[in-house]
Formats: structure tokens, sequence, C-alpha cells
């Protein structure tokens, strides 16, 4: 199979449309449709079919798709590998979860700006479950994923995980509820008869709640789910039920974040990619900028 056509297939899989594959790539329509024409008849299956007055990859050209992120990535890491003064060229796709992208991803962007503007991230908002997905099928290149001390996540072998950051967490409660002290198990025993607030598409800190009230001897009434922290906050102060929250953000006024010690609850975050594409040139260079980060002295840590 001819590289440069199935550099043009992946970019129909990512762009949706031969006019903006045209667009992005420099050439013609008609030559995008050409050189996937002939990629079709070396594969010898159909990749497109009609969608209306446009086309659409056929399940084989999706999966064919899905392998040509790794061979053009291998492709491009030779590239690189016999001219290592080149600068690196190219996408990379991210799927994180919001905070890592306001606080970890945008300085990132700012840094490839300046230095590396030939090296640009694709962002997208996902949470851990979606990410890692997206990051397994090809349609990633980085997931900046989390999980809990108390809720480790049971990742697939063939990915590689970098640490980040950590946050101490807390418990959110309002201002007004009475004050109380001792290990994480006596805090939460506080608010057995409480209704909880947890993550909607993350079970992380639920596992985290559920593991705590289970040292304190109770079983916690999840009664509403939020995967916005902004949210979940305003419904602490509507009143409807008590979260995890983490100990670093500014104070909420009517609000309180009750120490949880013994044992403290820890979000950790960290980058996720797949086993021997950390080479390829702009993901190396994106994976190389989030450690400066990570280890510069002003760092955020979030404890």
């Amino acid at each position: 199979m001819d590289v440069r056509r199935l550099e043009l297939l992946l970019a129909l899989s990512r762009l949706g449309s031969m006019r903006a594959v045209a667009e992005t790539l420099g050439v013609t329509t008609s030559t995008v449709s050409q050189q996937i024409a002939a990629l079709a008849h070396e594969v010898g299956v159909p990749l497109l079919e009609p969608d209306g007055r446009r086309v659409r990859l056929t399940p084989a050209g999706r999966r064919l798709a899905g392998h040509a992120v790794d061979i053009v990535a291998a492709v491009e890491a030779a590239r690189a590998d016999l001219d290592p003064a080149a600068d690196p060229t190219g996408t990379v796709r991210v799927a994180a979860f919001h905070t890592a992208i306001r606080d970890t991803l945008l300085p990132v962007v700012h840094r490839l700006a300046a230095a590396h503007p030939a090296v640009r991230l694709e962002i997208q908002e996902q949470e851990p479950p979606e990410a890692l997905d997206l990051l397994e099928r090809g349609q990633v290149d980085l997931a900046v994923s989390y999980d809990y001390n108390l809720a480790p996540a049971n990742l697939d072998p063939v990915l590689q995980v970098a640490r980040l950051w950590h946050a101490t967490w807390g418990l959110g409660v309002p201002s007004r509820s009475r004050r109380t002290s001792g290990t994480s198990a006596e805090v939460l025993a506080a608010f057995a008869e409480s209704d909880w607030i947890v993550n909607s598409r993350h079970a992380g800190d639920e596992q985290v709640v559920r593991t705590i009230a289970s040292l304190a001897g109770f079983e916690p009434r999840v009664t509403h789910r939020a995967d916005s922290l902004p949210l979940v906050r305003e419904m602490i102060l509507a009143g409807l039920g008590v979260a995890l929250l983490p100990t670093g953000n500014p104070k909420t006024p009517g609000i309180s974040v009750r120490r949880l010690r013994d044992p403290e609850p820890r979000l950790r975050a960290y980058a996720v990619t797949r086993r021997g594409r950390g080479d390829w040139a702009p993901l190396a260079l994106v994976l190389g900028l989030l450690e400066q980060q990570r280890r510069a002295p002003d760092a955020v840590s979030w404890t």
C-alpha cells in the first residue's frame, strides 16, 4: 500500500470530506478521490460509500484508517530517525478532562505556538473512560486521564503512562454544617444521612466515597450525578447533598471543604499513550513539554 494514499485516507477519516482534505493538504479534490480509489484497488475492498451528496468511509475503510494511524506514525518516526535535525511537524490529537485542558494542555499550546508552530494540538474534552477508549481505538494520540489512590485504574498493558500531577480531595459540605474532625471515616460518618453527589461519567470518586463510607459502617445514598465541578458546587449550595471536592481550589462562599486523612483521597493525573507511539516526533515533543511543566518549580500540584 502506498503510504501517501494511506495519509489521504487518514485525513479523510479525521476531516470528513474530500474538499476539506484537499484544502488542508494543498491538493485538488480530484487527486484525493483518485488516490483513495487507487488505494481501494490495492487492498481489494471498497473504502468509500455514498452519503447523500458526499461520501463516507465503509467499515473496511474505517478499519484501514485505524491501521493507518500506526503506519503513518511509524513512517514519520523513521523519517525523523534518518533526519534527527528536522523539526517535528504534525497534529497531535488529545482527549483530556476539563481541568487538565485548562491547567496542563493550554500552557503547552502556547509553548508550541511560540517555539514549534509546525506542531499543533487537536483537543477534545472527555472524561477518562471515553478518552482511554478513543486512545485504544487509535482515534487520539494522547489521553490525559486520572484515577484516585483509593480507586486505582486498571489500564491495558499496551498503554504507557507518565504521571503529571496530583490533587488532594476533601469533603465539600455547606458551610453551615456542624464541624467535624478525625479520620476520613469519622468525617464521612457525620454525613451518613446526607444525599451524595458523584461524577456522572467516571466511577472513581463514587468508589472512593463508598470505600471510606464502608470503613465508617454506612452505605452512602447517592442521589445526584454531575461531571462539572462548578455544577457540583452549585448543587451543594442548593442543599442537594455533599460531595468530594479538591482542597486546592479557590474557596467558594457557602461551601466548606473538610479535610480527609487516614486515608487521604488523592486524584492522580497522568498522560497515556499507546506503547511504542511515544517516539513519533510531534508526540514525543508534547510529552517532553508536559514533563518539563511537571518538573517546573512553579508547577501546580493541587495539594
